[in-house]
């Protein structure tokens, strides 16, 4: 054998990849110690972009379609390798086959609590997980960054590599955000969409992998914490309390009216005499209660007729007796304690109602 027919024996003119797996990152073309011969045919699919690395260094960078190799057509690993004049003998090099599809349903979450400052509950752990779709925008930096010098680079070895990376990266978007708790243990969806584009900032520039979708499936607060949103949404509600005690008096008057009733007018009657009674024994005081003028006797006596428990004032507005209860020390309705037990007066409840 010439040496001339030795060297085409052991030079490559033909490097392809027909990717059959789901889960493949990026591969190493395997040369099995062959070089590349001038003119060599490079072919690259739909979804695929080739890296050639020239001694530890990266050279030329191909998208989808059929290369011929020469001087002209590669320019970086020319000057790499100092040719001169061209290469006209084989030369060795490694080729990388990089994926840039979408890759889609990929999991994350936090392994330990991610610390927040919060304007209303101070410093928050919370734990927080969720699914991405992801693509290679710069395989030269994603093969640098995170793949290395591995022959064959999967998708669970990605996920390994990626998740501390990946929160890290979010944590540092949420505390940038600054998204009050409230909102992340309410609001998933919206937080991941918010999240997105500062998590992109990052993973491009540091990775060269984009994500295109970044969804939060849960984020959990400490057992304090979730009370505190509870007392909070508890609040919220008691805010709202007199429209839902207004609009259940409403419905309550409208079925008490019904023909053939007469519960209605009856009603009607005891909340006006209730009323001018009301007005001539109360006078306000500080704090939101009322000062019974003459109600009582000495202490512990009962309380005057026209006084309503909160029961009876839940009945009356067919409400919970809670609703009532919450109302009182809420300071929206005004009502006396006396003893161990709140009375309520009838013009104290039409100025609720009012």
């Amino acid at each position: 054998m010439s040496i001339l027919n030795f060297l085409k024996s052991q030079a490559l003119e033909v490097i392809e990849w027909a990717d059959d797996s789901r889960d493949t990152l990026s591969w190493r073309f395997p040369d099995e110690d062959k070089a590349i011969k001038r003119g060599a045919q490079l072919i690259v699919r739909e979804s695929q972009a080739v890296q050639f690395v020239y001694l530890g260094q990266f050279g030329d960078l191909y998208g989808p379609g059929k290369h011929t190799l020469t001087t002209d057509n590669i320019p970086i690993l020319t000057k790499l390798a100092s040719w001169k004049y061209g290469f006209e003998v084989p030369f060795k090099a490694d080729v990388y086959y990089v994926v840039t599809r979408t890759f889609t349903g990929n999991k994350w979450g936090t392994s330990n609590p991610v610390m927040l400052r919060d304007d209303d509950f101070g410093i928050v752990r919370a734990r927080a997980f969720g699914t991405y779709d992801f693509k290679i925008t710069n395989p030269s930096l994603f093969l640098k960054e995170v793949a290395g010098t591995d022959n064959h680079f999967r998708l669970d070895e990605f996920a390994e590599v990626m998740r501390s990376k990946l929160v890290s990266v979010f944590s540092e978007a949420l505390a940038e955000s600054r998204v009050p708790v409230l909102d992340i243990a309410t609001r998933h969806s919206e937080l991941g969409d918010s999240l997105l584009p500062l998590i992109n900032l990052a993973t491009v520039a540091r990775y060269g992998i984009e994500l295109t979708s970044f969804v939060v499936e849960n984020v959990s607060v400490p057992a304090e914490v979730e009370q505190a949103i509870d007392k909070r949404t508890s609040m919220s509600a008691i805010g709202n309390l007199n429209d839902y005690v207004k609009f259940q008096m409403a419905q309550h008057l409208g079925a008490s009216g019904a023909p053939g009733g007469g519960s209605g007018a009856t009603f009607g009657a005891e909340m006006a005499m209730g009323a001018a009674l009301a007005q001539q024994m109360f006078q306000p005081q500080s704090g939101g209660a009322q000062v019974v003028q003459g109600a009582t006797g000495a202490a512990g006596s009962s309380p005057e007729i026209g006084l309503l428990s909160p029961a009876d004032a839940a009945k009356l507005m067919g409400v919970g007796e809670s609703d009532v209860i919450q109302a009182i020390q809420a300071g929206e309705l005004k009502a006396k304690r006396i003893g161990s037990v709140f009375r309520i007066s009838r013009s104290a409840l039409d100025e609720f109602l009012k």
